[in-house]
């Protein structure tokens, strides 16, 4: 969305009136250099000097990444020269600000951040429609400012009185130029870049998780349950020699028979508890509560449910930030309130502890947050030193009905 600031009418021409007696006609008209002209006069005059700059990098920037492409050095030498054309297009968006008075708002950053991968990140830079916008823009201001500056330049001595007509009917073209290509990208192209960014997110998160289920699989449940078969294997074969030393061994398979099933039951309440399916955020919350070190109070105040997969991020949030809360805060109390308001299911989970969390001290806030961000959720930690440590967490409201 562009504002454009009408300009004011300072070009007008003013009569002087003659003086008695001087004859019948007035003296010719005179016009103003007000500063609002002499911006555009001095716009019109760098346009040369700027535009050779961006042409030569721009030129560059193609021939060199798109030439060497055939090698390892290639694409990432094009991506790097393409976020560089995105700050010559920043450049000439400040230059129109302050010298034409076009309002062009700054485009959305290039989202790489929790992109996947390298060669993810190097493609959604390669392809960066904001940067190749600027590209075209460069390549095409260099005529145009060669051109611009010769008029503006013989007319500063040949056609001084009709100068600010002159610089006026120049920079409007400018300002088209800007608006046309400098300006952010429509809303679906804004959406597009964001939605693959957070695909990114939403993958590796989901490869974690399974690497995570993996694990547990293979380093509990899996692990006991090949113990158990050993220990019933020994005791098959001394239930006739020694019916005392088997039914020991079968006493003890049954105990470890109870902890394979807990392990199990652990293992899928982290992928999705029954009792949130069942009873809802409320119930399963208290119950991931009950399980903190730190006495909390839960609060939950909906009058019916999101969509299921908002409460299961809900669910793993609050339960991730407890486990937080257990483990680094030292806290003393704790609580968690979930409420709504409007189209968003808010969340917080307050602590009393020592403070001084932060999104990249390793507690795995920044994944809470990548992981929010990739539903259009939103994610504020407040944690000062010595404390309190306050996070909010916003989520999109889905009812059940409509989120399929």
């Amino acid at each position: 969305m562009t504002e454009r600031i009408p300009p004011r009418d300072t070009h007008t021409s003013a009569a002087i009136p003659a003086p008695a007696g001087t004859g019948d006609r007035p003296p010719p008209p005179r016009f103003a250099y007000d500063r609002h002209t002499w911006k555009e006069i001095a716009h019109l005059l760098a346009n040369f000097p700027l535009s050779v700059v961006g042409f030569v990098y721009v030129a560059t920037v193609l021939f060199t990444g798109i030439g060497l492409t055939v090698t390892v050095i290639g694409f990432p030498l094009l991506a790097l020269g393409l976020m560089g054309a995105r700050q010559l297009g920043r450049t000439e968006r400040a230059r129109a600000r302050a010298l034409l008075g076009v309002r062009v708002d700054e485009p959305s950053r290039l989202a790489l951040r929790g992109s996947g991968g390298f060669w993810l990140r190097l493609w959604l830079a390669v392809k960066d429609p904001v940067a190749w916008r600027s590209v075209l823009y460069e390549f095409i201001r260099l005529p145009w400012g060669v051109l611009t500056f010769a008029i503006t330049l013989t007319s500063l001595f040949v056609l001084w009185p009709v100068l600010p007509f002159i610089a006026r009917g120049l920079t409007n073209a400018d300002r088209a130029m800007v608006r046309g290509l400098l300006s952010p990208s429509d809303e679906l192209e804004r959406r597009i870049a964001e939605l693959e960014s957070d695909r990114g997110v939403v993958v590796d998160t989901a490869a974690a998780d399974l690497r995570r289920i993996e694990r547990d699989l293979h380093d509990g449940a899996q692990a006991r349950l090949v113990n158990l078969a050993m220990g019933l294997g020994l005791a098959k074969e001394k239930l006739l020699e020694d019916p005392d030393a088997a039914a020991a061994m079968v006493e003890e398979a049954h105990g470890e028979v109870k902890l394979a099933l807990q392990e199990l039951r652990d293992l899928a309440r982290g992928i999705h508890p029954a009792v949130l399916t069942d009873r809802g955020l409320d119930a399963a919350l208290s119950s991931v509560a009950s399980r903190c070190t730190v006495p909390v109070k839960v609060t939950v105040d909906l009058a019916e449910r999101p969509a299921a997969a908002i409460e299961g991020i809900a669910y793993f949030t609050v339960s991730e930030l407890l486990q937080n809360v257990s483990k680094h805060s030292g806290a003393r109390t704790a609580s968690v309130d979930v409420w709504r308001s409007e189209s968003r299911l808010l969340i917080q989970v307050w602590d009393d502890g020592r403070g001084g969390a932060s999104l990249d001290a390793g507690t795995g806030m920044r994944g809470l947050a990548d992981r929010l961000d990739a539903v259009d959720g939103l994610f504020v930690l407040e944690s000062p030193e010595g404390g309190p440590t306050t996070v909010t967490a916003e989520l999109p409201w889905r009812d059940r009905e409509t989120a399929g």
